[in-house]
């Protein structure tokens, strides 16, 4: 797995520290838990999309694009990622955010990542839930386009083959750091949408041979419905 092959921009704070988790360890009666700390990744208070972002931009740049799309919930840390590595980078970021909860506070709205997309000069619009948002970034990198523009379109969570390849990229850094320590990892725990994160380190896990079973908590979709989505995107990324 040479990932070298791929264009990559530097954007993380790697390796992010592997750390034990004594007390819950203690407190569950095991089993012994540890915490891959993919919050420690930098990039305007970091988080796991930078890992994507990295080959995404890198992607990106390589095409020549002088602008970045993307769309996400209305508190999208994956948005929020985005216009950092966007501003980083000196390149222009468009946020489509849609509105999957229904929530019309000002607090909600308008704080936390909204604040922080746009403190990082990217422009902000909303959507109605349900829309198919990849057509509306495709509508937009359309009009842009029109406007001599070079858009790079950025699937929701960053998760194409492409951002997947950050997480086959941490499932090498994960082992390592593990063998480093002398440290037997029986399974991998996380939280899997948009399926870019698992699908990662699924195809990495399973092309160094690793024998670690990758266990995602879908936070979306019904379980058969994001089993078939990770495979077919880990299947995707392996053959990239």
């Amino acid at each position: 797995m040479h990932l070298a092959r791929f264009p990559r921009v530097k954007l993380a704070h790697l390796p992010t520290p592997l750390e034990p988790m004594e007390r819950l360890t203690k407190h569950l009666g095991g089993p012994r838990l540890w915490v891959k700390r993919d919050d420690c990744t930098g990039l305007s208070s970091g988080g796991n999309k930078t890992r994507k972002l990295e080959f995404l931009m890198g992607e990106a740049l390589k095409q020549g694009a002088d602008t970045v799309i993307t769309q996400g919930a209305t508190q999208s840390n994956h948005a929020r990622q985005t216009a950092a590595a966007a501003a980083k980078l000196g390149l222009a970021c468009h946020i489509l955010l849609e509105d999957r909860t229904g929530f019309d506070s000002r607090e909600y709205n308008l704080s936390g990542n909204v604040l922080l997309d746009r403190l990082h000069g990217a422009s902000v619009s909303k959507r109605k839930g349900g829309v198919d948002m990849n057509a509306e970034m495709e509508a937009l990198a359309a009009d842009l386009r029109k406007q001599s523009r070079k858009p790079y379109v950025i699937p929701g969570g960053g998760s194409n083959v492409v951002g997947a390849l950050g997480y086959a990229n941490c499932a090498l850094e994960l082992v390592a750091q593990a063998n480093e320590m002398r440290l037997k990892i029986d399974h991998v725990v996380h939280a899997t949408g948009s399926t870019g994160t698992q699908a990662g380190f699924v195809a990495g896990l399973s092309a160094i041979h690793a024998g670690i079973a990758t266990l995602g908590i879908s936070v979306r979709a019904a379980k058969d419905k994001q089993e078939e989505a990770v495979f077919a995107l880990a299947a995707a990324t392996a053959e990239h």
